[in-house]
């Protein structure tokens, strides 16, 4: 009996994956952009405090798995030497902007694909693209010649991670700093979250962070122990939706001469994942543009959210669940993007208005911090 490739187990782990978080997603609207749609708009924070158990519960579990040698994130380009805080920043901004012009991020387009919402088609389509062209293509030249260079080299820490800071700071071992981070950063965030009496009445939303978290765990240890093959080794990742629907659509161009990867299979395990559960609570409905300008602004959006995204090296769930879980100093930078380019471009939908939208801005800000 012959072996099975290093390349098709992890696919299907990612096939796996992809079915547990697009079923969650579409079962228990677990949404990114609608967590900050109803923070921002209706000061609703609980769908954002599931997203905060999220990343609570994926920092805690991936940083165990690392110190047990399972996960080798020090092998991710999360912890790379060099810290792009500049795309980081720029990348995040352009990535929420582009969100709220879509109305959702990359993960959630291909949930709405999974329903049959024709509008996710031309925009996962558009996206995959534009995020392929800007990693190896057209686009791409712009954030290597002019992005890029502004990046810092910290290979004196041994890389852009929190826990390569604090061991630096005190004078310790990498890892005990990563199990410290792993434990207090988890616990804060559990308090943040559950501070709020209407998010520990919110069960669904609890399962729903708690399995997102540690199916982005479980990314990492999958592509860690299977991916360790020293005769065809596999790069250490975990859930991301910029870079995949690229891949995933060159893979299909090109199926007789390509490999599959673990973000092939995430990427169909996601669309599948969602329409099983569509069609389980008999969602399942084809939805086109309502008009030209409406398909217009998911162009653009789109585009932005492609190239934003791997100009950012990650999106919503890719830097925001996944990097922070690696603790990459540049995961809330643009985390922290993101959220201000979506809150941008939610306010500029319903004023009209650039100065409106920046006012409502300074407004929220200065009320934030009173």
């Amino acid at each position: 009996m012959d072996e099975i490739p290093t390349s098709l187990m992890l696919a299907s782990g990612g096939l796996a994956a992809g079915c547990v978080v697009g079923a969650v997603a579409r079962g228990a609207r677990f949404c990114t952009f609608g967590a900050i749609e109803d923070w921002v708009l209706a000061e609703d924070s609980r769908r954002l405090r599931s997203w905060g158990l999220a990343i609570a519960v994926a920092v805690f579990l991936v940083q165990l798995l690392d110190a047990a040698g399972l996960a080798r994130i020090g092998e991710s380009f999360y912890l790379a030497a060099d810290f792009g805080w500049a795309g980081a920043l720029l990348g995040g901004l352009l990535f929420g902007f582009g969100m709220a012009m879509v109305g959702t991020c990359g993960y959630g387009t291909l949930v709405r694909l999974g329903g049959g919402d024709l509008r996710a088609v031309v925009v996962f389509l558009v996206l995959g693209l534009t995020a392929y062209m800007t990693a190896r293509g057209l686009t791409g030249v712009l954030r290597e010649s002019v992005i890029e260079p502004l990046s810092w080299n910290l290979e004196g820490l041994g890389g852009q991670g929190l826990s390569h800071l604090l061991a630096a700071a005190l004078g310790i071992e990498r890892t005990s700093a990563s199990l410290v981070l792993g434990i207090l950063l988890p616990a804060a965030m559990c308090w943040w979250c559950f501070r709020h009496a209407g998010f520990r009445r919110a069960y669904r939303d609890i399962v729903a962070g708690v399995l997102i978290g540690a199916t982005v765990a479980a990314g990492f240890a999958v592509t860690g122990i299977l991916g360790d093959d020293p005769f065809d080794p596999q790069r250490v990742q975990s859930l991301s939706y910029v870079l995949p629907p690229g891949e995933t659509i060159v893979y299909l161009l090109t199926f007789s001469g390509a490999t599959v990867t673990f973000s092939v299979g995430l990427v169909a395990g996601t669309i599948v994942g969602a329409f099983l559960t569509a069609a389980a609570k008999g969602e399942l409905r084809l939805e086109a543009f309502d008009d030209a300008r409406e398909m217009r602004r998911h162009l653009l959006g789109a585009f932005l959210m492609g190239f934003g995204g791997v100009t950012a090296l990650g999106c919503t769930v890719g830097q925001g669940i996944s990097g922070m879980a690696t603790l990459s100093m540049s995961a809330p930078i643009t985390l922290g993007g993101i959220i201000l380019g979506a809150a941008f471009g939610l306010h500029y939908l319903v004023s009209g208005s650039i100065r409106e939208a920046l006012s409502a801005l300074h407004f929220a800000g200065r009320q934030y911090l009173n």
